[in-house]
């Protein structure tokens, strides 16, 4: 009798759970945003490097819809590499809702004249505006870069935390 009762008890806690994170509670998503972009490179005092990037783009999300997103970094070339790192990523959908994540990795050369790719990117969700505050989580870059023309496209694709409303 004891464990029958347990049993719907339990059974009740578990559906009163389910209908509480389903009418506005905590939910994960996959975060993917694809877009175009350009780079501006050039001196920059806030990096150690005393170089910078400085990123604009647009693109689309399943999550977020349609979004652009400005970003900048700090550029260290070693050898025919670039390592990036301090990165500051902010995505914003149509509706001014935002994402703001920090971002590293590196450039690698592909072979084919001055396009790199991502290698070893990686990003963090810091926190957002509107529907998305208090958003965390993180995942990849991937995407690549034409050096000579700033020209490139890029991919996050990871998994955040955040409260439906």
């Amino acid at each position: 009798m004891f464990k029958n009762t347990l049993r719907a008890l339990t059974a009740s806690l578990l559906l009163a759970a389910t209908a509480q994170a389903s009418a506005g509670g905590w939910v994960y998503k996959t975060l993917d945003v694809e877009g175009v972009l350009v780079e501006a490179v050039g001196p920059a005092q806030r990096c150690p490097s005393k170089f910078g990037g400085t990123i604009s783009g647009h693109g689309e999300s399943a999550l977020m819809g349609k979004v652009v997103f400005i970003a900048t970094d700090c550029i260290t070339p070693v050898g025919p590499l670039f390592n990036f790192s301090g990165g500051k990523f902010i995505v914003m959908t149509t509706s001014g809702d935002q994402i703001f994540a920090n971002y590293s990795g590196q450039f690698v050369p592909t072979g084919e004249g001055t396009k790199y790719v991502f290698s070893g990117a990686s990003f963090q969700v810091t926190g957002g505006t509107g529907k998305y505050a208090r958003i965390t989580g993180g995942g990849t870059l991937t995407g690549g870069e034409d050096m000579a023309t700033g020209q490139g496209t890029i991919k996050l694709s990871g998994r955040v935390l955040h409260k439906e409303k």
